[in-house]
């Protein structure tokens, strides 16, 4: 009997394991392919809306701009390049783009060391500090159209509130047309954009201030470090990624100003207000003339595509690799 069974186990040999059969080698490979059709499965509906409700506009954008088109029905007069040639020659157009940089600057040599300065002091061990980032941030809550119409009233000439305080304490001379002024219309209106949206930059600020370690500060003072000397070599050094991304978001938003210049001047007087989005409205909506205003749609957003990717490219190209290498570090 032993000899059967002896012949019987040498008939059967075991088979050779092959190296990637084995149940080790399957579980990885297994994972990998669960995780990437998880991916396919989360990514696929947001590519999907994208491409839906972000490239499909563009692109039909894009198609009409080459029509002298009023709306109604299928674009049909074809005129190539025109609409963008108009473009140049449009003085409307090219003092949009004018008054949009003059907004810009004044964003960034105003409002944004504003917002840093006031972020900087609720920072501090204050009494109420709490209230008082709650009144700033305040402004930034209201929607657009609350804010134009409430500076409107406030800024109405002769009868408005500025003009009554003005009055008041004999300062008559500083009261003007404000809104209804050539040459005060947009000053006016950069405050009106500084009271609503500092508070938004200031709370960044805030955020980026509580993340830098206290420790850094201490041992700043323990080395004779100044109050300002602190400042400029722990907390601005520190705090350069958001201030980069306020950066870009303030930019991003001048360009794209809209609901509040129309709310408040409707681009008037005389086009002093307007903006390259309230152009667009007004060709497109109030003149019917939907290729045209395509064309400047187009021309604003490779004006933003442009500024994006200048300023990934030079300026958030060092948060971008800081934050990859703590990826990998992490990993």
């Amino acid at each position: 009997m032993t000899t059967t069974s002896t012949h019987t186990r040498d008939e059967h040999p075991p088979l050779a394991k092959e190296p990637g059969v084995s149940p080790h080698n399957r579980r990885p490979r297994r994972r990998r392919v669960r995780e990437w059709l998880t991916a396919v499965l989360f990514t696929v509906p947001a590519l999907a809306l994208f491409g839906l409700l972000v490239l499909l506009p563009i692109m039909y954008a894009l198609y009409v701009s080459f029509f002298n088109w009023g709306g109604f029905g299928a674009p049909s007069d074809f005129t190539g390049l025109g609409n963008f040639s108009r473009l140049l020659d449009d003085p409307v157009f090219l003092g949009d783009l004018w008054r949009g940089l003059l907004l810009v600057v004044l964003s960034l040599a105003l409002q944004l060391p504003f917002a840093l300065a006031m972020a900087v002091l609720l920072n501090q061990k204050l009494r109420g500090r709490a209230f008082y980032r709650m009144l700033f941030f305040a402004p930034y809550v209201l929607s657009e159209v609350i804010t134009g119409i409430l500076f409107g009233m406030i800024f109405a000439p002769d009868d408005g509130l500025a003009d009554e305080v003005l009055g008041s304490i004999g300062l008559d001379a500083l009261g003007g047309l404000w809104f209804a002024g050539q040459d005060t219309v947009l000053p006016t209106l950069f405050l009106v954009m500084m009271w609503k949206y500092f508070g938004f930059h200031m709370m960044l600020y805030l955020a980026g201030l509580q993340g830098i370690p206290a420790e850094l500060h201490e041992a700043a003072r323990i080395d004779g470090a100044g109050p300002w000397q602190r400042f400029r070599h722990v907390t601005l050094p520190l705090l350069g990624p958001t201030i980069r991304m306020s950066v870009f978001l303030s930019v991003i938003g001048a360009i794209q100003l809209f609901d509040l210049v129309w709310v408040v001047t409707q681009g008037g007087p005389d086009h002093h207000s307007e903006t390259m989005a309230v152009t667009l409205f007004q060709f497109g909506f109030k003149r019917f003339q939907v290729g045209y205003a395509s064309a400047i749609s187009i021309a604003m957003f490779l004006i933003s595509l442009v500024f994006a990717l200048a300023y990934q490219r030079f300026v958030l190209r060092r948060d971008t690799e800081g934050a990859l290498t703590n990826m990998r570090s992490a990993r």
